[in-house]
């Protein structure tokens, strides 16, 4: 459910008829043809989760440290709160619209975030930290500017039933270091994009956003943002080079007729900064360096009468200087299923597979120096499998979840990527930052929405 208001209302609502709004730009506006909607979204769960990696060793051969067995939590996933509306130009339809939205965190205190994996300086919970714009809409589309979920991943969003939960598909796909930040499924800051009308059965979008950036390496953070771009405090052990990016171009071709809907995305990362994976000895400067990244997929779903089938193919490369340490490169899989059992109830079951990429620099030689490209083994299988309740009020759900995130040996995926509150995540609870590979991570989810 959504509050909408007109202007009367809104100008009445905030006291425009008297005191400092009197005679001002709100008062003016009672006459004019207005809508703003507050709308949200509450989600919540009580999550058990293990890393699956008691018993193994780190990279330098020590036990590692911490809780690594089950661990209890409370989550807040994705909770948000919006304002967003739009104003009749009164030229040929013509709209000006407005979006401002807030990530919620209801179970955890806001403030910034950091583990030895990583360091942020956004606060989530902070106004307007979520896909806020300006534009202009008509029957031309829409022209936007702001920050927003990048067309290449609100394409596909549709095919995930397991979103925000501990079986989100982010965990594989759009990911391309295995950790809880996929780098080809995020939101983008000072970006520029337009969304096209229907054309038919066909409508596209596309995004420009600049790099900002006054280094030439993508070293520094963008002009105007606490962090460097793709994460990560610029102040923090890893700075600006662990995939800091320049310009980023994204794109999304849908088709959307009767039961089908398909899709074709691609998105680049011109010149990502991964020098913070040299190590001066074995993996000597140049040899990871900075390189473009992109992304290609194409997405299929196919609504039967009680049965939603999804499927989504996925490449992600790099133009890596030296293929023995590219990690980043490989193919994705994404399988989907939603059965309804009644109109309240369904059954979801997910399984994603990342394949083995060319190299990694933690791993890409022997200890004798010998190189040891091609041989690990870094895929990964994530399966997911959930139950979900719809209240007759269609606002309210409850739902269980449960994820297995099966690594190879030389694979360090881990559960609970983009938007999952609380993340499994192969760096948590070790003293020294080593990531273990390998593990089996597991989680079981259950949790409660709530829209309005």
């Amino acid at each position: 459910m959504k509050t909408r208001w007109g202007a009367t209302a809104v100008a009445l609502a905030l006291g425009s008829t008297g005191g400092m709004f009197a005679g001002g730009a709100l008062a003016q506006s009672v006459t004019a043809p207005t809508n703003i909607e507050i709308y949200g979204h509450l989600d919540l769960s009580i999550d058990d989760a293990t890393k699956g990696i008691a018993g193994h060793l780190d990279g330098n051969g020590a036990p590692l440290q911490g809780k690594l067995g089950w661990q209890p939590d409370i989550s807040s996933n994705l909770s948000r709160l919006g304002i967003r509306g739009g104003h009749d130009l009164g030229e040929n339809g013509l709209r000006a619209v407005f979006q401002i939205e807030t990530q919620v965190d209801v179970s955890a205190t806001p403030g910034t975030a950091s583990s030895n994996s990583s360091a942020d300086n956004n606060v989530k919970g902070a106004f307007a930290s979520r896909n806020s714009f300006l534009g202009l809409a008509g029957g031309f589309g829409a022209a936007k500017l702001g920050k927003t979920d990048a067309p290449y991943k609100l394409s596909t969003s549709r095919m995930d039933p397991f979103s925000a939960t501990v079986g989100d598909y982010n965990s594989i796909m759009g990911n391309s270091g295995g950790d809880n930040r996929a780098e080809f499924d995020t939101r983008l800051s000072h970006a520029a994009w337009y969304e096209s009308p229907k054309l038919g059965a066909f409508s596209f979008s596309a995004l420009f956003a600049p790099g900002q950036n006054r280094s030439s390496d993508n070293s520094i953070q963008p002009s105007g943002e606490p962090d460097c771009a793709g994460g990560n405090n610029p102040d923090s052990n890893l700075g600006c080079t662990d995939g800091s990016f320049g310009n980023v171009y994204s794109i999304a071709g849908v088709y959307n007729a009767g039961p089908l809907y398909a899709i074709a995305a691609y998105e680049r990362h011109k010149n990502v900064n991964r020098t913070g994976d040299e190590d001066g000895t074995i993996v000597m400067p140049g040899q990871v360096g900075i390189a473009d990244e992109s992304a290609g997929k194409l997405g299929v779903q196919y609504r039967l009468a009680a049965t939603t089938i999804n499927a989504i193919y996925e490449r992600l490369t790099r133009k890596a200087p030296v293929a023995e340490f590219n990690e980043r490169q490989r193919n994705g899989y994404w399988l989907a299923l939603t059965q309804k059992l009644s109109p309240e109830d369904d059954v979801n079951l997910g399984w994603g597979h990342a394949g083995k990429t060319p190299g990694s620099p933690a791993a890409a030689h022997l200890p004798d120096g010998t190189p040891n490209a091609g041989s690990l083994d870094n895929a990964s299988n994530l399966y997911s499998l959930g139950y979900k309740h719809h209240f007759e009020d269609k606002r309210t759900t409850w739902y269980l979840v449960y994820a297995r995130q099966a690594n190879h040996n030389a694979a360090h995926f881990d559960l609970g990527a983009s938007g999952h509150g609380i993340t499994t995540d192969c760096h948590d609870g070790a003293i020294d930052a080593t990531c273990s590979t390998g593990g089996t991570v597991q989680a079981i989810s259950l949790g409660m929405t709530y829209d309005f």
